[in-house]
C-alpha cells in the first residue's frame, strides 16, 4: 500500500491540506497564499523603483514657490505665467506619485496653453523649467505637423521625441512633459469649420485630441512616416503633461471685439477707461482662442489658460544683464574662452534697448542687435593679441549703422 506524502510550502511551511493550491517546482513547493504575497511585494518594489527613477518623493518634491524661484533666476518678469507653470508641474509630480487604485479620487492632468507676443519668453520658460525637472521633457514645433499621409511630420512624431529623450524607456516617457511651441500656427483660417481639407490646421488639431486627452498611441521608434510593416511602440499619454505656447498674432483684435460687446449701458465709458489697451493679452479668454481658429475640443483639453505680458523698457534692460544666462554674460564667456576680458559701457545697454523697442522684436531683438555690434570684434579678436576690449556707445552706434548701410546697399 502506497503511503501518501504531504507536500509543504517551501516559504511558509504549510502543508497542501492547509491551503487551496500547492504549486510544484523542481525541488520546492509554493502555496497560493505565498504566490499572492510575492506578487504584492514585486508590485511594491516596481513602484518604489519607478519613484526612485523620478528622483522624487512627497518630502523632497519641489514646491511651486521653489520652482518659481528657479525660473526667476533665468526669466525676467512674467510672474503670472511662472505661477501657472509652477503649480501645473507640482501637480504633475503629485499625479505621478499617486498609487493606482489607492483612492477613489483620481487626479486628472491639467494641460496648459500660454499666449504671448513673440520674444516675451514662452520658449525660454519651457527650456528653463526643463533644467529643473526629474521627468523627461521635450520641446516640439507644431509648424511641421500635418495630417497623416501628407508631406510633413505625423502627430505621433511628438511622442517619438519624448521617447528619444527618455532613452526609449516607455515607462519614463509616459510620465514626461511635452512643450508644443507655435500652437497658433495650426489654427484654422476662421471661426467656422473648414469645408475643404485643412492639412496643417484643423486636421492637426483633431489629431492632437487623442494625445492631449490620454490614449494609447502607436509610435514609430525612429519617427517619420508610419507603414504597415513597421514595428510600433505603444505609448499611453494619460500621464503626459502637455504645455502649449503660441504668439497668436492678431488675437488682440478678437479680445477688443469681445470687450466692446460687453461695454454697453450707463457704465460703458467707465468700463472702457479701465481697459489697458497696451496689454490686451491680459484679458484673454477661451472664446478668443476659438475666434482665432482653435477648435472647441482642443481648447477644452487645455483647461489652464495663461498669458505673457509684453516686455517694457525696464524688463528689456534687465534681460540684457541680470539672468544667469543673460545675453551679455554669454558674450563675456565667449571672449573669456579666448583669454580676453570683455566689458560694456552702461550707455551701450540703453542704446541696445532703444533699438530693440524700435524693431519690436522683444527679447530676441536684443540678441540680434548685440550680435550685429559684436560681429567684427568676434572676427578679429581671436587672431589678435588683445587681452581686454571695451564696447563703447560710439563703437556700438558705428557698428549698427555700418551693418544697416551694407544691407541697404545689397538691396
Amino acid at each position: 500500500m502506497a503511503i501518501r506524502t504531504t507536500n509543504k510550502c517551501s516559504f511558509c511551511g504549510r502543508t497542501d491540506k492547509d491551503v487551496r493550491l500547492m504549486i510544484t517546482g523542481i525541488n520546492a513547493y509554493i502555496c497560493d497564499e505565498c504566490v499572492k504575497r510575492a506578487g504584492e511585494i514585486v508590485n511594491e518594489a516596481l513602484e518604489s523603483t519607478a519613484t526612485s527613477k523620478l528622483g522624487i518623493n512627497l518630502k523632497t518634491m519641489p514646491k511651486p514657490k521653489e520652482i518659481k524661484d528657479f525660473l526667476d533666476q533665468y526669466v525676467i518678469g512674467q510672474d503670472e505665467a511662472k505661477r501657472y507653470l509652477s503649480v501645473a508641474v507640482y501637480n504633475h509630480y503629485k499625479r505621478l506619485l499617486q498609487k493606482a487604485g489607492d483612492d477613489e479620487v483620481e487626479i486628472e492632468k491639467s494641460n496648459i496653453i500660454m499666449v504671448g507676443a513673440t520674444g516675451t519668453g514662452k520658449t525660454l520658460l519651457a527650456r528653463t523649467i526643463a533644467k529643473f525637472l526629474s521627468v523627461p521633457f521635450t520641446i516640439v514645433d507644431a509648424t511641421v505637423l500635418t495630417e497623416a499621409g501628407y508631406v510633413g511630420e505625423d502627430i505621433e512624431s511628438i511622442l517619438t521625441r519624448l521617447l528619444q529623450v527618455a532613452d526609449y524607456d516607455v515607462k519614463a516617457a509616459e510620465r514626461g512633459i511635452v512643450f508644443i511651441d507655435e500652437i497658433d500656427k495650426i489654427a484654422r483660417k476662421g471661426d467656422n469649420p473648414s469645408i475643404t481639407r485643412d492639412v496643417s490646421g484643423e486636421g492637426v488639431q483633431q489629431g492632437l485630441l487623442k494625445l492631449l486627452e490620454g490614449s494609447i498611441v502607436n509610435v514609430p521608434p525612429q519617427g517619420g512616416r508610419k507603414h504597415p510593416e513597421q514595428r510600433m511602440i505603444p505609448v499611453n499619454t494619460k500621464n503626459i503633461l502637455f504645455i502649449c505656447g503660441g504668439a497668436f498674432d492678431g488675437i488682440e483684435r478678437k479680445i477688443a471685439q469681445r470687450l466692446n460687446t460687453h461695454v454697453v449701458g450707463y457704465h460703458s465709458v467707465e468700463n472702457a477707461a479701465k481697459i489697458d489697451k497696451n496689454n490686451m493679452m491680459q484679458y484673454i479668454a477661451p472664446q478668443d482662442l476659438k475666434a482665432f481658429g482653435l477648435i472647441p475640443e482642443i481648447i477644452g483639453r487645455m483647461p489652464i489658460l495663461t498669458y505673457l505680458n509684453p516686455l517694457d523698457r525696464q524688463a528689456l534692460r534687465s534681460i540684457l544683464t541680470e539672468p544667469k544666462n543673460s545675453i551679455v554674460k554669454q558674450y563675456i564667456k565667449l571672449f573669456e574662452m579666448d583669454g580676453v576680458k570683455l566689458s560694456f559701457d552702461e550707455d551701450v545697454f540703453e542704446y541696445v534697448v532703444d533699438k530693440a523697442i524700435e524693431f519690436k522684436l522683444g527679447a530676441r531683438g536684443l540678441r540680434s542687435i548685440v550680435e550685429t555690434i559684436m560681429m567684427d570684434t568676434m572676427f578679429d579678436i581671436p587672431s589678435s593679441r588683445k587681452k581686454t576690449f571695451t564696447v563703447t556707445l560710439d563703437y556700438a552706434k558705428s557698428q549698427l549703422e555700418k551693418a544697416n548701410i551694407s544691407r541697404l546697399q545689397n538691396i
